[in-house]
């Protein structure tokens, strides 16, 4: 015979024993300040600025060509990101683009992430952590500096 006991479990709601309390808890980050996940207002107009840029170099060399913004944000992308850690935008922002181990993100994570970056569609999916898919394909993380 079914008791209360039995049926207590589904009426309770599901486990939520396994989910963080913020975004970055499960990677070992603090919840805010220096070395948190950055927030996705900081992301946004971090590429709002980037792209920005790139719309005003297009339109300086190349007639405002839409490949051509969309090239001069890639390279910005592949080669700050690959070199320094950070695009002009996120410098702006106060975010860096770590390892997970937290090392730098290096040129080939700064290449993968800008082509993944330019699909859109991965950048766009992101986890309870705030990675997109172009981070968690480079084990790479965005965190405030």
């Amino acid at each position: 015979m079914v008791d209360r006991k039995d049926i207590g479990s589904w009426l309770s709601g599901p486990d939520t024993s396994n989910i963080s309390k913020y975004p970055g808890e499960r990677l070992g980050l603090p919840e805010t300040g220096h070395g948190s996940m950055a927030r996705a207002g900081r992301r946004i107009l971090a590429i709002c600025i980037d792209w920005a840029l790139s719309y005003l170099i297009a339109a300086a060399f190349f007639h405002s060509d839409s490949l051509a913004i969309l090239a001069v944000f890639a390279v910005e992308q592949m080669v700050l990101v690959g070199t320094l850690g950070y695009s002009i935008g996120h410098r702006v922002m106060g975010i860096q683009v770590t390892r997970l181990d937290g090392g730098p993100a290096g040129l080939l994570a700064g290449v993968v992430r800008a082509v993944l970056v330019c699909l859109v569609i991965p950048a766009v999916i992101a986890d309870a952590d705030h990675r997109g898919l172009h981070d968690r394909a480079m084990k790479t993380m965005l965190v405030r500096r």
